[in-house]
């Protein structure tokens, strides 16, 4: 019984130090330590405009005016949805599933998938009349693993130019330094590949239509 006994006591004494240890100490030296030297970064990389937050450098978001540069596709609509988006099908089911990350996760043979890129295809084509079919970068058709990626590749993002261009005014040779300003190099110049982030690009091109006006 007293074998026993010390036992419960040591494994009751070791559950308690490790709560206090990794569920007390642990987390409030780490929230101290980037609170106080990464503030920006621990706190969501948000980014402010007037003094409002319009979203974050790690976060995607939608684009679909012809002015700005679209993002990848996303099978959670990078988890903004309009009033009509809460309501049921004709079935009953609700589509709406709050806060998530995820892609379509759709086989190579399912038709679905093929229809889903189909259409993205056209719309992007009709959109940029300039571009041909088969110079459409993989990352403007494809979805990442997690339906939230903010970056698009660098031919993504020139190959949208010309339409940028007619749209919103600015010259080829402003949009370029926009792409170049906002593009984000290989890890240690190795790791991965440069990439353009779509908000931060967007929010340039939109502080130069406000001052063309």
């Amino acid at each position: 019984m007293k074998w026993l006994f010390d036992n419960a006591r040591q494994g009751l004494l070791v559950s308690l130090v490790m709560f206090i240890l990794c569920g007390m100490v642990y987390p409030s030296v780490i929230t101290a330590f980037s609170q106080s030297f990464f503030p920006y970064q621990a706190n969501g990389s948000l980014i402010e405009i007037d003094g409002k937050n319009v979203g974050s450098k790690k976060l995607g978001q939608e684009f679909t005016r012809p002015e700005y540069f679209w993002g990848r596709v996303s099978s959670i609509n990078y988890n903004v949805y309009t009033n009509e988006d809460l309501l049921p099908e004709q079935n009953g089911a609700q589509i709406y599933n709050g806060v998530s990350s995820g892609t379509f996760n759709y086989g190579p043979s399912n038709p679905e998938l093929k229809k889903r890129i189909e259409t993205d295809i056209e719309k992007f084509l009709k959109a940029n009349p300039t571009v041909k079919r088969e110079e459409i970068p993989a990352d403007l058709i494809t979805a990442s693993g997690s339906g939230l990626d903010p970056h698009i590749s660098l031919k993504a993002a020139f190959i949208q130019i010309d339409r940028i261009e007619k749209a919103s005014g600015i010259s080829v040779v402003e949009l370029k330094k926009i792409v170049k300003k906002n593009t984000e190099n290989r890890v240690l110049g190795v790791f991965g590949e440069d990439k353009v982030n779509v908000l931060a690009a967007n929010l340039d091109i939109y502080n130069k239509i406000i001052k063309q006006r």
